[in-house]
């Protein structure tokens, strides 16, 4: 199993890439499902979670061709089965989404119950109710999801919670669905919103997204399209938070400020320095950071992809900092890995209260999820001597050759092959 070793102290300087959205990502591949025709992805992340999504497609039937680096053909035109097997999908939580279009395209879907990061309950019961509302014949045995529809009818849905997976979900069903269907309740994130662009550029016809209402007025069929996927706010984000924690003067090239706000507004509150142009951030920081506290929340609140990378940033920071999480009822596993390393934070349920320590020490941590590993390694780029990060199988689902990027930043840094 891959380590990295990381010996802390080095400032951040020169440029950095930063990667298509993975949460982007994901559900645009499995709207390729939705045409025949072909489908031209770019600024497409080569990640774990990529690669799964690609095998269950492959799975599927698609026809799929990599183009060049990070630009993939698909073509769904010859579908073979309509089942997403329990060993690809229980890896990866997002694999529960060519539910919809399997559903809305052909009819018939039998879909595995996902896995993913162990950082909560994310039930998939707004999905299942949600497409019964279309007119799915849907029920879960065995531990799989099954569901007919001669074709799905539009309907109004109004999610018990905001959730945007669900919202993904109906975005694509309702594609194909027969009149007209209205998402009440629904997920605002960019990433959201890139899927019904991509989705309008193959056809489809979609208002609001990027609002609490969605309106998805069904057609017959969609075509193929030639699309560029967002760029990563998280990953942009933690770049971010890593150059606060250790100094230096850092450009992110290949960014979307615009869809970031709460993220930079936080990050300028712990004395980043920041410039931002349409595609490009720059950052710089002298000195120890401030310490800022958050709530996540929905889009546009603070997001909770960014909680850990925040803490990290706050265990090294003047003052003392209160982090609530309200989305994940587990997402605070890093916390007993950062104590380790000599920080300061005091849990109860929800809440964190981590109060700044002048210097973080080096350890043998564990990453227990995406982002808690990302935290890990900006604690340990600021840390004082070496630190060993275990089951980076994590970090490689959501970062894209991360440990490359920052040795290309002056970070010392390795992976170590296991």
């Amino acid at each position: 199993m891959d380590k990295l070793r990381i010996t802390g102290g080095n400032r951040l300087s020169g440029e950095v890439t930063i990667s298509g959205a993975k949460n982007a990502a994901l559900p645009i591949l499995c709207a390729t499902l939705l045409t025949a025709e072909p489908v031209v992805l770019r600024n497409v992340p080569a990640l774990n979670d990529i690669h799964t999504t690609l095998k269950v497609l492959g799975q599927l039937g698609v026809n799929i061709q990599w183009l060049e680096e990070g630009v993939v053909q698909l073509q769904a035109n010859q579908i073979n089965s309509y089942e997403a097997p329990y060993e690809l999908v229980k890896t990866m939580r997002a694999s529960i989404l060519v539910l919809g279009p399997l559903l809305a395209r052909f009819g018939q879907a039998k879909v595995s119950l996902p896995g993913g990061c162990a950082i909560g309950q994310r039930p998939v019961d707004q999905h299942i109710k949600g497409l019964a509302t279309l007119g799915a014949d849907i029920r879960v045995e065995h531990g799989f999801v099954l569901a007919k529809a001669s074709r799905l009818q539009g309907a109004s849905i109004h999610t018990d919670m905001v959730t945007v997976g669900g919202t993904e979900q109906f975005l694509m069903s309702a594609a194909l669905a027969k009149g007209t269907t209205i998402l009440e309740n629904a997920a605002r994130e960019p990433e959201v919103v890139d899927l019904a662009e991509l989705l309008i550029a193959m056809g489809a016809k979609i208002s609001g997204h990027g609002t609490d209402r969605i309106v998805i007025e069904g057609v017959e069929q969609l075509h193929g399209a030639d699309y560029r996927v967002v760029p990563d706010r998280i990953e942009a984000g933690t770049f971010l938070c890593a150059v606060g924690a250790t100094g230096g003067d850092i450009l992110l090239r290949n960014a979307a400020p615009a869809t970031m706000g709460a993220i930079l507004d936080k990050l300028e509150e712990s004395g980043l320095d920041l410039e931002t142009g349409p595609d490009w951030i720059r950052a710089s920081m002298s000195g120890r950071p401030r310490a800022v506290g958050i709530k996540t929340f929905e889009h546009p609140g603070f997001p909770t992809d960014m909680q850990a990378q925040i803490m990290a940033l706050d265990t090294i920071a003047n003052g003392t900092a209160v982090i609530v999480e309200n989305i994940f009822e587990n997402r605070f596993m890093h916390v007993p890995e950062l104590i380790r390393m000599g920080a300061d934070i005091e849990l109860d349920g929800h809440t964190a209260v981590v109060n700044g320590v002048s210097q973080l020490f080096g350890a043998k941590v564990m990453a227990t999820d995406l982002r808690a590993s990302a935290s890990l390694v900006i604690a340990a780029l600021a840390a004082s001597g070496e630190t060993i990060i275990d089951r980076i199988y994590h970090l490689d689902r959501g970062y894209e050759q991360m440990e490359v990027k920052l040795k290309g930043l002056g970070a010392q840094i390795e992976r170590l092959r296991g």
